[in-house]
């Protein structure tokens, strides 16, 4: 079995939200299966921003980055959540990434090794809920968040193979809604 780590990085932390349910159906199907699986919510911990490149480098972060990077060296799969924020990952996604993915952590600090990082071999699946139609975030926008997201971050630290669910319209109505949490059943029960 799969121990899979689900970053819930919407922005408000409270429950009712469609990123909350579909986080919990993938963490119902999941346990299902007899994953193990933790949960880490990005909007309740205090993750502060970086504000130079010393402090990228910096190997002394923060208690809350510390359990994140913890929690991601003991999975085997990543689950990361987010809705659209102005075409991108809100801030505190970033953030956490900035904070969460530095040199010492993704590499050892040796940024020339990061084509052979210690995270290789984790899978992500990334799940992007918006309110436009996801057919025109993908076509009309080119994706370039989600893009530079897989590309320039996750795979350029290792991790792989990462896969996208893109929710357009907010979910839908609510038999769309419901086919949309099963799904994430379904990815949940396979660790994909």
């Amino acid at each position: 079995m799969t121990r899979i780590l689900i970053l819930q990085g919407h922005p408000d932390p409270q429950p009712g939200h469609l990123d909350h349910a579909l986080a919990a159906a993938y963490q119902e199907g999941a346990e299902q299966s007899g994953h193990a699986v933790d949960t880490y919510t990005i909007a309740r911990r205090d993750i502060p921003l970086l504000h130079n490149q010393a402090e990228f480098l910096d190997e002394s972060v923060p208690p809350a980055v510390l359990e994140a990077q913890e929690l991601i060296e003991s999975a085997g799969h990543l689950f990361l959540i987010y809705p659209l924020w102005l075409g991108d990952m809100p801030a505190g996604v970033k953030a956490f990434l900035e904070q969460t993915l530095r040199p010492a952590f993704v590499a050892d600090g040796d940024m020339n090794a990061l084509r052979h990082t210690r995270l290789r071999g984790r899978s992500v699946r990334i799940v992007v809920s918006m309110g436009m139609p996801a057919l025109a975030y993908r076509w009309w926008f080119g994706a370039h968040s989600l893009k530079n997201l897989e590309r320039n971050i996750l795979r350029f630290c290792g991790f792989g193979p990462v896969r996208h669910t893109l929710i357009g319209r907010n979910g839908g109505d609510a038999a769309t809604r419901e086919r949309w949490l099963e799904r994430m059943r379904e990815l949940g029960r396979k660790a994909l």
